[in-house]
């Protein structure tokens, strides 16, 4: 039994790198979208997808595996969608300093936002682990929320344009 058991977990690693992981499935839901709530949908579709089609996806190292490949998706997203709506706000602070108004700035509190943010995603989801009590369901709980937390940031960002 303990041989079974040491091949067990010497065979986990080799499944989590052997992932069948596309992003297709959130960019196929993305791209039909109309509105936030149905982007927000989307969050999830390709770890469930890479679940589906990896063998051992069901599994907790599955799981995990799954749901990070789809973090690192939101998360590149984020970064892409905060540095051009940190581009657009040092902009339009220049041309408000330019013409001599006094608005706040809006390149400071899109930092002060995301910085707040931060904070708050990762508190949300240490909560969202603790639920599991320590069990092996934390690892992939934990991964689930700061994927739905990041894929609600970027839809957050990708919306708060002026008129977008």
């Amino acid at each position: 039994m303990r041989a079974f058991l040491c091949l067990l977990l010497l065979a986990a690693p080799a499944a989590a790198q052997e992932l069948v992981f596309s992003p297709r499935a959130s960019e196929a839901c993305l791209a039909g979208a109309p509105d936030p709530a149905a982007r927000l949908a989307c969050a999830g579709r390709s770890a469930a997808r890479c679940m589906a089609d990896t063998p051992g996806g069901e599994s907790t190292v599955g799981m995990g595996g799954c749901l990070s490949r789809e973090l690192d998706l939101w998360d590149a997203r984020l970064n892409a969608v905060y540095g051009q709506l940190m581009d657009e706000a040092r902009r339009a602070d220049a041309d408000n300093a330019e013409y001599g108004g006094h608005a706040p700035s809006q390149a400071e509190a899109l930092r002060d936002m995301q910085r707040a943010w931060i904070p708050f995603r990762d508190a949300k989801c240490a909560h969202a682990r603790s639920l599991w009590g320590g069990g092996t369901g934390a690892g992939p709980a934990g991964v689930d929320c700061l994927m739905r937390t990041t894929a609600e940031q970027v839809i957050y960002l990708e919306t708060s344009r002026m008129g977008g």
